[in-house]
């Protein structure tokens, strides 16, 4: 377990946490009064793997049934990003760090401001990111990461790993939120920031251990940011309250978290909806301008919590049990411009109310153990989970008016009601889901574990239904089940290098035929995503890099055979891939986190062949990251930091007569660490978007995603 020590400006050139096996006699380390028992510690609930040199990301993550790993000894490939890194880049939502790794880019949700991803090229929405390895538990739309202690990023399909995610989408990757948890050094930490436009917020961070042998931790955290954004016009207000208690005793760890968090977007900026008949994509406007309507806005306000205990069986077998829920209430008035003609910018605006609650429960349960059997070592999972779900919706549609993306004019909201079922006031059942599975695994080591063999199978149930908002009819009902199993292997031919090699799948919801077709209401079974990948790891201590190549086939969501009339279910996207990613402090003081994916997709079996072979839509060609942070020597303190994002060419449209050009994004960004009567004061500044560039950052779904504007963003933190 990752011991924290002090913010000190001396020690920002080391790893910013410290294993209990590095208190070798030659690396001692003066820990000052503070009494250390390092078996408890490995022992807390959620105890995670330590920060890699330069303390920006971990050795490894939760990967789900598997409970938590060493990078170096699983066949898979996964980053988790440390709340240092959060901190010193002043992220403030989850699309803040993701922005740091070369596999994943940022869109925002169709008509509303929802963050969504895609992960190697395939889409992953805000509704399936986990909490502590739980499905359905966290905020819609915008998830803060105030409160969050590692954001890991799975590359992948993983079926097997985690189950089928709530909505179908995270086929490409995942990403799992690991809450903080009180640390055996108090946290008393305050952070004042502001941005050039007036933006205001404060967070406090508590923490404290008490009880015999810091058994028992409380950490509270509280935030609020209010005021306009870097889009004119723009203003957002957000509140998050979260608090975690945790117990570790001998053989036992319980630990809990309860939250808030309301966020409110007026005069919202949304995508830009491509219409019929354009024949190019329009340069970007002004990356400051806000082509939405005053009308517009988006408030959403979320309850959750979950609890998770853990029994030490004995020395080598430990049973777990989670569970947790959320009630949502999301309202909103939204407007989308639906581009018409791409030279002038020409476009028409609609209106909507759209009014939705939601309550999810989740659990699950297993057991994770290690056995011997003659030469040969045993790591099995078992694992059993849970999610259901309960949808509720009301919506008025308006008609279109005229506007322009590159001019906008102030229109009033119209007023024509276009479309109209349920009520808002009281919005009306529209789906319930439970996905249920049971998986089982076990990772053979051979050679004193240098060649590890992991397989295993999941077994998942998908039972989906439809209503009619309003009347509260049944319309469909989606009830099947399938089997995915996975397949890998390591082989350590030293300590410092890891080869391996995977095959594991992932599962959405089949497709329900619908409209005029013959074969109307016909439910097609889940559709399994297969991924095959080979590369190797390398972990010099001071840094570490990763090689990977991989090739995805996710089935599309298919078509109406028109000669026959018949909604049929055919089609693929196959992306294919290749990874690099460097991280760590390779020199004392300079920390470096960087990778490129070069990418490549094709359509097969599309209707009537007319796009096969064809880009798939979204999928940029390349990818770079590059971001050092430096110590700057004889400046006791003083840190300066940079970022440069690239992002290649995608296409907008499947017949691939609409592309997108590739942008180029650079931050920066510098901090000033010292004392103040004896308490730790850190200020930091970070620029985004330095040449406040227009561009679109994204064509996920056929809609364009702009770029944001410049920021500038100022806060200063004491530990008090």
């Amino acid at each position: 377990m990752a011991l924290r020590l002090p913010s000190r400006p001396t020690l920002l050139a080391l790893c910013c946490s410290v294993s209990a096996s590095a208190y070798a006699a030659d690396q001692a380390i003066e820990l000052g009064a503070t009494a250390v028992d390092a078996q408890a510690i490995q022992q807390a609930p959620g105890a995670l793997p330590e920060a890699f040199a330069g303390g920006q990301v971990a050795r490894g993550g939760q990967m789900g049934v598997l409970g938590n790993q060493d990078n170096m000894s699983v066949p898979f490939t996964m980053t988790s990003y440390t709340s240092k890194l959060i901190e010193d880049q002043q992220a403030e939502n989850v699309g803040d760090v993701l922005l740091n790794d070369p596999s994943v880019r940022q869109s925002g949700g169709f008509g509303n401001q929802a963050q969504a991803f895609t992960i190697r090229g395939l889409p992953l929405n805000g509704d399936d990111i986990s909490f502590n390895g739980l499905y359905g538990v966290l905020p819609r739309q915008i998830i803060s990461v105030d409160s969050v202690e590692r954001v890991e990023v799975f590359k992948g399909p993983n079926a097997f790993i985690n189950g089928a995610s709530p909505t179908g989408t995270g086929l490409g990757g995942s990403v799992n939120l690991q809450p903080k948890r009180a640390q055996d050094t108090p946290t008393r930490r305050y952070t004042q920031d502001i941005s050039t436009d007036g933006r205001v917020g404060e967070h406090l961070d508590l923490g404290q251990r008490f009880g015999e042998d810091n058994r028992f931790g409380a950490r509270v955290n509280l935030s609020q940011r209010e005021g306009e954004t870097a889009i004119d016009d723009m203003d957002q207000r957000s509140k998050l309250f979260i608090g975690g208690l945790d117990y570790r005793g001998d053989n036992f760890r319980l630990s809990t978290d309860f939250g808030y968090q309301k966020e409110r977007i007026n005069h919202l900026r949304n995508n830009v909806q491509l219409g019929a008949g354009l024949t190019g994509i329009p340069h970007a406007p002004d990356a400051d301008h806000n082509y939405g309507q005053n009308w517009t806005h988006q408030e959403t306000e979320d309850t959750f919590g979950m609890v998770r205990g853990e029994w030490d069986l004995s020395d080598s077998w430990t049973a777990y049990l989670a569970g947790g829920g959320k009630r949502t209430r999301e309202v909103g008035t939204y407007g989308t411009p639906v581009l018409n003609n791409a030279t002038t910018g020409a476009a028409t605006i609609g209106g909507s109310n759209i009014n939705h609650n939601e309550q999810n429960g989740t659990v699950m349960a297993g057991l994770n153990g290690k056995f011997q059997t003659g030469p040969v070592s045993h790591q099995v999972a078992l694992g059993v989970s849970s999610i259901w779900t309960r949808q509720e919706n009301g919506f008025v549609f308006y008609s279109g008016t005229p506007t322009n993306i590159y001019n906008t004019p102030s229109v009033p909201k119209p007023t024509n009601v276009t479309f109209a079922s349920g009520d808002l006031g009281d919005p009306d059942l529209a789906g319930k889901t439970r996905n249920r599975s049971v998986a089982l695994s076990d990772t053979l080591g051979f050679f004193d574990d240098t060649l590890l063999l992991t397989y295993g199978v999941r077994r998942q149930q998908l039972r989906v239904e439809n209503y009619s908002v309003g009347t509260g009819a049944r319309t469909s009902l989606y009830d099947d089940g399938i089997t995915t199993p996975v397949y890998g292997i390591v082989y350590k031919p030293i300590d410092t290098v890891s080869l391996y090699a995977n095959r594991i799948e992932g599962l959405a919801q089949g497709p329900t035929a619908g409209g005029t077709v013959l074969n109307v209401g016909q439910s097609f079974p889940p559709g399994r995503t297969k991924q095959l990948e080979a590369g190797i790891k390398l972990d010099m201590g001071s840094f570490g890099a990763n090689l990977a190549a991989f090739r995805i086939e996710k089935p599309t969501d298919g078509f109406i055979d028109t000669t026959t009339n018949f909604f049929v279910r055919d089609g693929k996207q196959i992306n294919r891939g290749v990874e690099f990613s460097v991280y760590g402090e390779p020199l004392e003081g300079l920390r470096l986190l960087a990778g490129a994916t070069r990418l490549e997709s094709k359509l097969e079996d599309t209707a009537g062949g007319t796009t096969d072979g064809n880009h798939a839509i979204g999928v940029p060609t390349f990818l770079m990251n590059a971001s050092v942070d430096w110590d700057v020597p004889g400046l006791q303190g003083v840190s300066l930091n940079t970022r440069f994002l690239r992002t290649g060419g995608q296409y907008a449209d499947q017949a691939n007569n609409l592309s997108l050009p590739s942008w180029n994004r650079f931050d920066a960004g510098a901090r000033y660490a010292f004392k103040v009567a004896e308490k730790d004061v850190t200020l930091r500044v970070n620029v985004e978007n330095i040449a406040n560039k227009d561009y679109w950052a994204s064509a996920n779904g056929g809609y364009l995603t702009q770029g944001d504007p410049r920021l500038v963003k100022f806060s200063g933190t004491i530990d008090f």
